[in-house]
């Protein structure tokens, strides 16, 4: 089970499973920029999720389409729903929590001063590739 509780009817997540959202989560916002997006596996650093996914846009329209694309193809591909949404009134930096991880959305700017990449070096860092199917949670 993924650090970020239950899934909807009280069964927990496979690790799998939760990876492959999460990997749904970074090709979704890789589609709409040309930073690099990076998942960071931070479960056994911080325990209260998996994994961060850490991506940036150029600009506030281009954070805010990050942030509707990785939250459609997160809802069309794994059937899940945002948590909890910060940031978005500024959009230099938007937190997207699914419970089993995080997508923070930078500006590039603020991805640069929190260095989020640097603050959790120790973290194992996970190819983001085309391997796990797109149809994730078989709906």
């Amino acid at each position: 089970m993924g650090r970020g509780g239950p899934q909807a009817g009280g069964f927990g997540r496979l690790p799998s499973l939760t990876l492959a959202n999460a990997l749904v989560a970074a090709r979704a916002a890789s589609a709409k920029t040309l930073e690099t997006t990076v998942v960071l596996d931070v479960g056994d650093l911080i325990g209260i999720t998996d994994y961060f996914i850490i991506t940036a846009g150029r600009n506030e329209r281009q954070v805010r389409s990050i942030v509707d694309e990785v939250g459609k193809r997160l809802r069309e591909l794994a059937g899940l729903s945002v948590l909890q949404t910060e940031g978005l009134e500024g959009s230099h930096w938007v937190l997207l929590d699914y419970g089993d991880f995080v997508v923070h959305v930078f500006d590039t700017e603020a991805r640069s001063l929190y260095s989020l990449e640097r603050l959790w070096a120790d973290a194992p860092r996970v190819a983001v590739d085309d391997t796990v199917p797109a149809n994730v949670a078989g709906n």
